[in-house]
């Protein structure tokens, strides 16, 4: 039988100011009652869901900064608003040929996104109504005061809409979505990660919880036998709420396109044989390490994104997949380089630009392992984003 993974502390982790701790212990305290709740064993996903999104407590609906400097991690609309003005084009594209003026982000983080897109697509001609669907309390109040200077023409709904038009937006959205955590034993069967608390005699409070494994149920055993051979000693995800997320916009896209920019690959690499401890990540004062189960609260938890999965629950939802690209192409094709100072303009704001460039495009930074993924319908005509480079055959 395959031992269930180790809890350690990585070595040069930060350590969480005493604010930060109070808050850790409520909601190690809130995490150790649902797994007493479930009798003992609480699935990875139900764990993850509870650490990220549980109002009041988890990572995403408390008050702590998340993003740049201050935060755990830098996204792309916060390393420069070129990023958001080069996706301006694809959007204006999408924009037209559904015949509406209306944009639906998912999970718009600081509103830095938005806040770039917004006047770039006005420079295009669309007085964009800018519609944000936010989880978490604080970070909807934060881009309401970010993007208070375009007053009504930025609404918050609070779930998504029964019949839509128009652009969405889901950046980074995906790989934040509870995912299941599967391993294979050394006979080949597959078994599934869950949560217990850590009783063991060196128990310390910093972890108080540990892993532990149950076979899998029939259907998901069949799920990820469908997606990889048995690998005795493999672990990795997947992830069925970002599938029936994206197979869900098949209900209320009636006429446009979505893009879904994220981290990860299509399946075959996905589930690489030498990927053999998948893709679990979690981010904490811009460390990055694979321990999910300390920092309760304190830290972000993701998995990459399985494209392939993304784009068959996409036409399971009756969507057509438009393109698929790394970021550094998508954004070539959009203009992003017309975007930068000429080269005679020595200026701080042009080596700004040029360092944002290198992070957006570059294979040792986002270009490469940064995908987009465009889902729509009733929209004619190749992109504008996949004209080159266009990925669909790998997926």
């Amino acid at each position: 039988m395959i031992a269930p993974p180790a809890v350690q502390i990585p070595a040069g982790l930060p350590t969480p100011d005493a604010d930060a701790c109070v808050h850790g212990a409520r909601v190690q305290a809130m995490l150790l009652d649902r797994i007493r709740d479930a009798g003992g064993w609480l699935s990875f996903e139900a764990w993850m869901q509870a650490a990220l999104y549980e109002p009041g407590l988890g990572y995403y609906s408390a008050g702590s900064i998340k993003f740049h400097r201050d935060g755990d991690f830098t996204t792309a609309p916060e390393i420069s608003p070129l990023f958001g003005q080069s996706l301006a084009p694809q959007i204006a594209q999408i924009l037209q040929a559904s015949h509406s003026n209306t944009v639906l982000e998912f999970g718009a983080g600081s509103g830095a996104l938005a806040a770039a897109l917004i006047p770039a697509l006005q420079a295009l001609g669309h007085q964009v109504d800018y519609q944000i669907l936010e989880l978490s309390a604080d970070l909807r109040a934060r881009q309401q005061t970010r993007l208070a200077p375009w007053g009504s023409q930025v609404q918050w709904l609070d779930q998504t809409p029964a019949n839509f038009n128009g652009c969405v937006l889901a950046n980074e959205v995906l790989d934040a979505m509870p995912a299941t955590l599967f391993c294979w034993d050394e006979s080949g069967t597959p078994h599934v990660l869950g949560v217990t608390a850590n009783t063991q005699v060196d128990n310390t409070p910093d972890i108080p919880f540990a892993w532990a494994l149950r076979p899998a149920s029939a259907d998901t055993a069949d799920l990820i036998a469908a997606r990889m051979p048995a690998l005795p000693g493999y672990q990795s995800e997947i992830n069925l709420q970002a599938e029936a997320w994206v197979r869900d916009l098949g209900h209320w896209l009636q006429c446009g396109a979505a893009l879904l920019i994220d981290y990860g690959f299509p399946q075959a690499e996905f589930y690489h044989p030498q990927r053999i401890q998948g893709t679990l990540m979690c981010h904490f004062r811009h460390h990055a390490h694979d321990q999910a189960l300390i920092l309760a609260g304190l830290q972000d938890i993701t998995t990459h994104v399985d494209f392939t999965a993304m784009a068959d629950a996409a036409l399971d939802g009756g969507l057509d997949v438009l393109g698929y690209a790394t970021q550094a192409r998508f954004l070539m094709n959009t203009g992003l380089m017309n975007l930068i100072h000429a080269p005679g303009e020595q200026t701080a704001e042009r080596a700004q630009q040029l360092t944002a460039l290198n992070t957006l495009l570059s294979e040792a930074e986002m270009g490469e392992l940064f995908k987009v993924l465009a889902i729509g319908r009733d929209i004619d005509g190749p992109l504008l984003g996949f004209t080159r480079g266009d990925r669909r055959d790998s997926l």
